[in-house]
């Protein structure tokens, strides 16, 4: 049956399955989904992702949105939620298309001191939220990207979910959280249209909003179990035709991707075909970029004024590595912008869609870059699954972005053992503080 919600013919409900009240709802399902166990690896994989989200927080120390969340806001981990996605280059799902590491560590680290739970329950939560953000996320559908930051409205069921896992939710109490947090779910790419720093604001909100959630279910607060596929429900609201809930046996933390380069992702297949023509001596102008819609949608601009523009400039990025080389963080910064060389670089970049690449997006994420008589395809980038970024590239990043950071380097081999040895929520709390 499909859902309907208005007579008015200005109306047309999207192809949603009402609940039933027989069988499970989609959120029960997926409480249901969270409840198994964590295996070993799948910790030891989650303390990675906690190391590349630290090392995410300090890279950015020194921003704009750092300043003014030192100053208006009293709580470290707070502090840290707004931190974790500024340089665009915290972890990433692809077939998602959003970031869960900024979204579920703050919540994960802050349910876990709330509770005074042991560290291995804290990586048992980020699991679990990484599971049902990237469960939620995937089946968001291309109307929903259009308008939606999938990071904030799936983020909050992540963050609910590890904050949940950690403060012991039965199933029922997680499945209330879920229902309130799908409820004042929100986050509109408007932002994307001024240099503003609302899009940190959708990640820390998010984290908050589903930590503050799994608070009150913890102590009996009820939601509604058909938040999802309900008559005036999140997908109702949101999406256009959802794709079903996929709940399989493994964890979907192994699908995530770490991002290597200060850029959106959907920059990083150029910039990867651009380091390999630049490694055979053919990255000079003209240079033809083919890719797919979103990355053109997101990332076409020919004159970024901004950080932020800059780093969502696919142009931009082609030109730093033509003469630069691999991005670095202050290869997005201001006065790199206003480099000339850079400028005329970027001009001689054409952009385009490849509609057999936008049919493999998003589960693949891909580009075609022609230049000096030589053309380079890939249908996956560094850091994905398909071509992994090793565990020494993932400790060199988060040392790079340390010391980014201004810390000193024995500030990474902090980082480092308490993320990939230690035990203790509370030393990584009093780094966080330490740093911000």
């Amino acid at each position: 049956m499909l859902a309907t919600v208005s007579s008015s013919p200005h109306f047309v409900a999207p192809a949603v399955l009402a609940v039933s009240d027989t069988n499970p709802s989609l959120t029960e399902r997926l409480a249901k989904h969270l409840c198994r166990p964590v295996p070993k690896n799948v910790q030891d994989r989650a303390r990675l992702h906690l190391l590349d989200w630290l090392g995410c927080v300090a890279g950015a120390r020194r921003s704009d949105v750092a300043a003014v969340v030192r100053a208006a806001e009293p709580d470290v981990l707070t502090r840290a939620a707004f931190l974790g996605n500024v340089l665009e280059m915290d972890d990433v799902h692809r077939a998602a298309i959003l970031h869960p590491g900024p979204v579920v560590w703050p919540a994960a680290l802050s349910a876990a001191r709330e509770a005074e739970a042991p560290f291995a329950a804290m990586l048992d939560g980020g699991v679990r939220g990484y599971e049902a953000v990237i469960a939620i996320g995937c089946t968001l559908d291309a109307r929903h990207y259009a308008l939606w930051h999938n990071s904030s409205t799936a983020g909050g069921f992540g963050s609910a979910a590890a904050a949940g896992s950690i403060f012991g939710l039965d199933t029922g109490s997680l499945v209330a959280a879920f229902g309130n947090i799908g409820s004042i779910a929100g986050g509109l790419w408007h932002m994307r249209h001024a240099p503003v720093m609302t899009k940190q604001l959708h990640v820390a909100q998010a984290a908050a909003s589903g930590l503050w959630i799994a608070r009150l279910a913890r102590h009996g607060f009820t939601g509604s179990r058909g938040i999802l596929e309900g008559a005036q429900g999140f997908y109702t609201a949101m999406t256009e035709r959802p794709d079903p809930l996929a709940l399989d046996e493994g964890w979907r933390l192994h699908q995530v991707s770490f991002k290597p380069w200060a850029a959106c992702r959907h920059s990083h297949p150029a910039i990867d075909a651009a380091l390999e023509l630049k490694a055979r001596g053919a990255l000079h102008g003209p240079v033809s970029l083919e890719t797919y819609a979103d990355a053109i949608a997101f990332c076409d601009r020919p004159e970024p004024r901004t950080v932020i523009e800059a780093k969502f400039s696919l142009q931009h990025s082609i030109a730093v590595v033509a003469l630069r080389g691999e991005p670095r963080p202050e290869d997005y910064e201001p006065d790199a912008i206003a480099d000339p060389e850079l400028a005329a670089f970027r001009a001689a970049v054409q952009v385009a869609e490849a509609p057999d690449i936008t049919a493999r997006y998003p589960a693949h994420f891909g580009a075609r870059l022609t230049a000096g008589g030589e053309t380079v395809e890939l249908a996956d980038t560094r850091g994905d699954p398909e071509r992994p970024l090793p565990v020494e590239g993932v400790l060199n990043k988060a040392r790079s972005l340390i010391v980014w950071g201004g810390l000193p380097e024995r500030e990474a081999d902090r980082a480092i053992a308490l993320a990939l040895e230690g035990d203790s929520v509370a030393d990584i709390v009093v780094m966080l503080e330490d740093w911000t």
